[in-house]
Order: structure tokens, then sequence, then C-alpha cells
């Protein structure tokens, strides 16, 4: 088996880091490790701000639900869709700016999360561990201000990089025929599939380290999609100049 696959396979989240730093070198290779990541009609549209000031930091921890290891982790990030570098040459070369498409902004944001990514394989790889932290979207626009992000740029994650200080379990995922279809969508199968899926999830949650709530994939689920989900994030991206055109 290749090393990269177990290595895939065995990821975690980590939420509890030691005090040891990252090397500089070996950080700036992450960060091209990411760079090297597929862009769709070569945009390049991901902007990283670094967070090492403090003050910023424990800002940020509130604003995405009191998560303390925003402030603890070696090395702190907001992973942002960037429009704004890119249609800054519509105007060198005399051509309009339609950057406020649909399509624009979907490009943009899978840009964001392949460059993540790859930078996340290359960061386990060497031992380090992170966590992703979709909490900033809780208050995007005072994350905005916080980190002087224009028009055209919109905070989609934040990810807390270091080295581990805890071995949690590697949490168990949907069945693959689940996930996977031959030819066309169907459900042949997955009822049966997910309610033994589910019976695995509360296994994991009732013997892992520290607990846990208890409740299966689907419960989990179905609670997510029946409540309102952060609604300020449609107002949020258009004022942000993301108008979905």
């Amino acid at each position: 088996m290749s090393s990269v696959i177990d290595l895939l396979k065995a990821h975690r989240s980590i939420r509890k880091f030691t005090d040891q730093s990252i090397d500089p070198a070996l950080f700036e290779d992450l960060v091209k490790s990411g760079q090297a990541a597929a862009t769709s009609s070569f945009l390049q549209g991901s902007t990283i701000v670094r967070v090492s000031d403090k003050e910023k930091r424990s800002e940020i921890a509130k604003l995405s639900g009191n998560q303390t290891y925003v402030e603890t982790a070696a090395e702190f990030m907001v992973f942002c869709a960037d429009l704004k570098r890119a249609g800054n040459y519509c105007a060198e070369y005399e051509m309009p700016f339609e950057g406020d498409f649909t399509e624009h902004f979907i490009i943009a944001t899978v840009d964001v999360a392949l460059m993540a990514q790859s930078m996340v394989t290359a960061a386990e790889s060497v031992g380090l561990g992170i966590c992703y932290i979709g909490g900033i979207r809780n208050n995007p626009a005072l994350v905005c201000e916080l980190l002087e992000l224009p028009r055209g740029v919109y905070p989609v994650f934040g990810l807390c990089l270091g080295y581990p200080d805890q071995n949690p379990e590697v949490k168990p995922r949907l069945p693959v025929s689940v996930i996977m279809k031959q030819d066309v969508y169907n459900e042949d199968g997955d009822r049966q599939a997910i309610t033994e899926y589910d019976s695995l999830i509360r296994e994991y949650y009732r013997t892992r380290t520290g607990g846990g709530h208890g409740a299966s994939w689907s419960e989990q689920v179905s609670s997510l999609l029946s409540e309102k989900s952060r609604p300020h994030m449609k107002d949020f991206l258009a004022a942000q100049g993301f108008k979905f055109r």
C-alpha cells in the first residue's frame, strides 16, 4: 500500500498542540506544496493571511465560537478566495471586470479548498497536525475588518497547524458504496449501509478518548439541514463583491 494512501486514510483533526514552533523553511515549503495544487483556468485565486499577532488570534478564536486552539497552534492561517488580485489586471489591460459571476466565485472557492488540502497533506506527512476552522464564517464581516480584507476577497476557513499533543482516533467515513455510484445516481442499498454506519459512529463516540455526544451520522446531518445555517452569508458575500450573477 502506498504510504501516501495510508497517510490520507489516517487523517484526524488535532485540537491540542505542543509549544514547538515550525521551522520557517519547512513552513514555506508547505505553502509551496499548497500552491502546487490544481487551479482552474490558472486563476490561482487563493490568498493566505498568516495570523501571528496574539490579539488578533484571540479575537478570531472568540469570533469562531471560542475555539481556543486558534490561539495555541504554532501557526494559524485564514484561507481566502481572492478575485481582487486577478481583477486588478482587468483595468491594467483595459478590459471590463466581470468577476462577480457565480462561476468565478466557485472557481476561487474551489482553488482555496484544493490549495489548503494539498498543504494539509504535506504537513501531515512530516508529523504536523491540523484543524480546519469553519467557525470564522460565524462573523465573517468582523474577520474581514480584523484582517483588512478588501472587496473581492472573502475568508473561506481558518487552519490551525502545529505539532500534535494528542492522538485521537480516526473517525470512520461513510461506506464507499454510499458515496460512489456507477454511471447514474442511485440509492440502492444506501439505507441499510447507513443504518450499519450509524451504529459504527455511535460506537466511535462511545469509546473514543474523552467520550462524545453519541449521536449517529444521520442524526447529526438531519439536525444540521433542519436548521438555518449562517443566514448572514448571502448578504455578506454580496457586500464583499460576490453577487452571483
